[in-house]
């Protein structure tokens, strides 16, 4: 049988980082990317689910010193929903920049602002960090 571009089975994304592999990033970035214009997505909301998910996939990779497990669906109710999974029990902190032109400390704050939910799952294992934009 074959499905249709806007199937459920189509809208999935996955992929595995490996720890310390910063230019995955990058990858995952431009995976989604694609995956979102694919499925019709508005490029606004690209933009911000791009940036969001970019922040977590790099705490993930930076903060915990593990890889990481990325997935990302679009619902048959059109809510973008992205999880970063990784090795670390600990649940991420909210910190502020260090000053003004810091380069890193806003990414849980830009993702509080940004998302239209989000959240930390513990698990035995690890934890999900996840966000939901409503692409409706």
């Amino acid at each position: 049988m074959a499905h249709q571009p806007g199937c459920a089975l189509h809208r999935r994304l996955h992929a595995s980082l490996d720890a310390a592999d910063l230019p995955a990033v990058a990858a995952v970035r431009r995976r989604l990317r694609a995956a979102l214009e694919h499925w019709g997505v508005a490029p606004e909301l690209a933009d911000t689910a791009e940036l969001l998910a970019s922040e977590l996939v790099t705490n993930a990779l930076v903060h915990t010193g593990r890889g990481a497990v990325f997935d990302a669906v679009l619902t048959e109710a059109s809510r973008l929903r992205v999880e970063v999974q990784d090795g670390a029990a600990q649940a991420p902190a909210r910190r502020a920049a260090a000053a003004e032109t810091a380069t890193s400390g806003r990414g849980l704050m830009l993702v509080e602002a940004l998302a239209d939910d989000w959240g930390v799952q513990l698990r035995a294992d690890g934890k999900t960090t996840w966000f939901e934009l409503s692409a409706a």
